[in-house]
């Protein structure tokens, strides 16, 4: 089979890979950063994190807009994405700092490289083919299977990488992976020279200038006055948001471009763009779906699955997440609990700069100063490997900054950051204590937290010995191993099944495909609703299973639609504007995406998966009633 297609999908199969490997490496734990107080994360709240979450994800997926007419216009598709991988391994090297600016910068550059690079690399997988060649579907899928195999790889990552030390040295090696994927696409530069079509000009089409004045100023006018809106309507304060508001009402000039696009284009060219218009509606309704995976699936895994994992062999015991105070909140009185010795109750401000591995010169003063405590700040070497990501550094008093915030659904965070953030600390270590002739970690917790982790507790409930603690999956290793795994082993079984059909003569087309994919979606937040009632809406927690068979179910739903809706855009574009309307699939994902981020703000009940499924039910019946239109499109470009 590998010989039937050309030698260029190879080459853009490792360099996607690698790409993708680093996003879905970084994406997999962003949130957690965002929102985590025990392991050195940002600290901020859910609402928040869902609001950056979904701003970055909904501008990842808006560049390629301005990317695929970058590369269409001046670069074209090789030097587009070659740029791309280098600006988006900057993105991820910057996140490699704790700093809120370098958290910023990170983002910013990850979405501008993200635009060059991912709608011109799918374009140049579709330039392989001629049009009407059959083999299109499949090399998609091959692709798509890249992209699933260095998703795959990033959650074995990921999970290591930050249990022995830190988000930051995640990200860092997220970055480690553009910079293979760029190298690649070097070494085979001449290879791809085949599908770097040079863009055919016409007079009719918008030039840049045009674009940005008739556009891209709209669109940023538009948002800069929703945002001003949303801010004095309750009806917006309270539901979506100012930002996520302004989004929308930002992309509203952009939205109108691709409605007079169509309508400007050529009789010749009309039908194939104006069938693109359900097809992007599609997308980005599935992928709003998909990429609730980072943020509420995510909020679901950590906070209300049991995720307990003695079965994680010892020799690879830095799977094993050490689970931390807050795992015991909703535990069943049967997990067992910390011997209370390796806590330390000390106050609010002194845990959130624990959980953040920074500790004040008074605070550390204190901590290793009272002799009831018997607590010291040793060396990270006095303590196992796999219990150094417990050092904290000690920065001067007036250089770490404490500030709390109410959210608006009235959640409390404290937030903890060092002042300058270049300043160097005066020391660090790792908090320890003497427990029956053993030197242990301890861990600093509030009064509140410590009565939390035994409150539902019985004189039966097991005491771990001290430095023992319960061994967890990492939430990342179920939301971002799952989904990749399935698509690498589900890919072939959906590609055979369909040539099957198509030697039966009971071929199914690529619209209807879609269709059937968001079905399939539907079904599996349905399942979502049943696993959310059996742990009580996070109350309990609920056995992982569930998030199994969500991730088995909207995988076969994924491979119906995502793979078909890159293979369309290739088939129903004109050459020149196939760059172009790439990034208005990419466009479409982008408005789910900020959605996405919206709905990850909020908690994971069962109500919540039941609106999610029949919003999705009601694009599925659009779709169907445009199957005819679809079809009779796709005949007509002989794809």
């Amino acid at each position: 089979m590998a010989q039937k297609h050309p030698k260029g999908l190879y080459t853009l199969f490792f360099t996607e890979m690698w790409e993708r490997l680093g996003f879905y490496l970084m994406v997999g734990i962003l949130y957690l950063y965002i929102i985590d107080t025990e392991r050195g994360g940002l600290g901020m709240s859910n609402a928040s994190a869902g609001e950056i979450y979904g701003t970055y994800l909904a501008f990842v997926y808006f560049t390629p807009f301005l990317g695929g007419m970058i590369a269409d216009r001046y670069l074209g598709f090789r030097r587009s994405v070659f740029f791309g991988g280098i600006l988006m391994a900057a993105g991820y090297f910057s996140l490699g700092v704790r700093s809120m600016p370098f958290f910023t910068l990170g983002l910013v550059l990850l979405c501008l490289g993200n635009g060059l690079f991912k709608p011109n690399i799918s374009a140049m997988v579709g330039n392989l083919y001629e049009a009407g060649d059959s083999r299109r579907d499949a090399g998609f899928n091959i692709f798509y299977m890249g992209i699933n195999i260095g998703a795959s790889i990033s959650a074995l990552l990921a999970a290591p990488l930050r249990n022995l030390w830190s988000f930051n040295t995640a990200f860092i090696a997220a970055g480690v992976g553009l910079v293979i994927g760029t190298g690649i696409l070097m070494l085979n530069w001449k290879k791809l020279a085949v599908a770097d079509i040079q863009s055919e000009a016409n007079g009719d089409d918008f030039g840049m200038k045009q674009i940005f004045t008739t556009i891209l100023l709209p669109a940023g006018v538009f948002g800069a006055v929703g945002y001003f809106v949303g801010q004095k309507l309750p009806f917006v304060i309270n539901t979506i948001g100012p930002v996520t508001f302004a989004f929308i009402i930002g992309m509203l000039p952009i939205i109108a471009y691709f409605g007079m696009l169509v309508k400007k284009a050529s009789p010749e060219e009309k039908p194939g763009l104006a069938a693109l218009i359900p097809v992007y509606i599609a997308g980005g309704a599935f992928f709003m779906v998909l990429h609730l995976s980072g943020g509420l699936m995510t909020v679901f895994a950590e906070n209300s699955t049991d995720r307990q994992a003695e079965w994680i062999p010892k020799a690879t015991d830095f799977y094993a997440q050490k689970a931390m105070p807050s795992y015991y909140g909703n535990a069943g009185a049967d997990l067992p609990r910390p011997d209370k010795q390796t806590l330390v109750v000390v106050d609010g401000e002194t845990e959130s700069m624990f959980g953040a591995r920074i500790l004040t010169e008074s605070a550390a003063a204190a901590l290793t100063g009272d002799p009831d405590l018997g607590v010291t700040l040793g060396n990270a070497s006095t303590v196992a490997k796999d219990e150094r990501f417990f050092e904290n550094k000690v920065f001067a008093d007036e250089q770490v900054k404490i500030s709390s915030a109410k959210d608006a659904h009235g959640v409390t965070t404290t937030s903890v950051k060092v002042i300058p953030e270049d300043a160097q600390s005066t020391g660090s270590g790792v908090l320890t204590r003497a427990i029956d002739g053993k030197i242990v970690p301890v861990i600093p917790v509030s009064q509140e937290t410590h009565d939390g982790v035994y409150r539902n507790t019985t004189a039966d409930t097991p005491i771990l010995a001290p430095g023992k603690y319960v061994r967890l999956v990492n939430a990342e290793m179920i939301t971002g191993l799952l989904n990749p795994v399935f698509v690498v082993l589900l890919t072939p079984v959906i590609v055979i099944f369909f040539a099957w059909r198509s030697k039966k003569g009971k071929a199914v087309t690529t619209a209807r495909k879609i269709f059937y994919g968001m079905v399939i979606t539907a079904i599996s937040l349905l399942i979502m609703v049943i696993g959310a009632k059996f742990g009580q809406d996070g109350l309990i927690k609920t056995s992982m299973i569930w998030l199994a068979v969500y991730y088995l179910v909207i995988t076969m739903g994924e491979l119906c639609l995502s793979p078909m809706g890159l293979s369309l855009v290739t088939k129903l574009a004109p050459k020149r504007l196939v760059g172009l309307m790439m990034g208005g699939w990419f466009l479409s994902t982008s408005i789910g995406n900020k959605l996405s981020g919206f709905i990850s703000g909020l908690q994971p009940t069962a109500q919540m998966f039941t609106i999610l499924a029949v919003a999705i039910l009601g694009v599925a019946a659009f779709l169907y009633a445009l199957l005819p239109r679809l079809d009779r499109a796709i005949k007509k470009y002989g794809a």
